[in-house]
């Protein structure tokens, strides 16, 4: 198993938080799909290509578990990995991390299907990104 790839790192800045004074829920999601973007791409999807291909992918479930508020100035990063590769299916994981204090803030699970835009239902993902996606599993949490 390779372990977990970086796939995002950001800044917590004062429009990311809520009235409460820390990240709002919706800043969680954002950080961990643009983490997800970059896994994909690492998975060999390329995302110049799979537009005029008409193949996307669909989030159908989502597990977020928050473990540290984040303020403003928090420095973060996302990791990401795959848990598992189905036949038209990734579960991916990611965890987001305060880089100065090293506390977990955020996890979460995704379960996405490759997407045939055109059709409008799941397709099979391309036997050639096998290797790269096995390449990227993790170890559950």
């Amino acid at each position: 198993m390779a372990g977990w790839t970086e796939t995002f790192r950001g800044v917590i800045y004062p429009w990311h938080c809520d009235h409460m004074g820390h990240m709002n829920v919706m800043y969680y999601v954002n950080f961990f799909d643009q983490g997800a973007g970059h896994l994909l791409s690492a998975c060999g999807f390329k995302w110049s290509e799979m537009g005029d291909q008409q193949i996307g992918f669909a989030d159908v479930k989502h597990v977020i578990e928050y473990r540290a508020e984040q303020k403003v100035g928090s420095l973060i990063t996302v990791e990401s990995g795959i848990l598992k590769r189905g036949r038209t299916s990734l579960v991916a994981a990611h965890r987001m991390l305060n880089v100065e204090t090293g506390a977990l803030a955020a996890t979460m699970e995704v379960t996405t299907i490759q997407f045939d835009l055109a059709e409008r239902k799941s397709m099979p993902l391309p036997e050639e990104t096998w290797p790269l996606i096995d390449a990227l599993i993790v170890e559950a949490e």
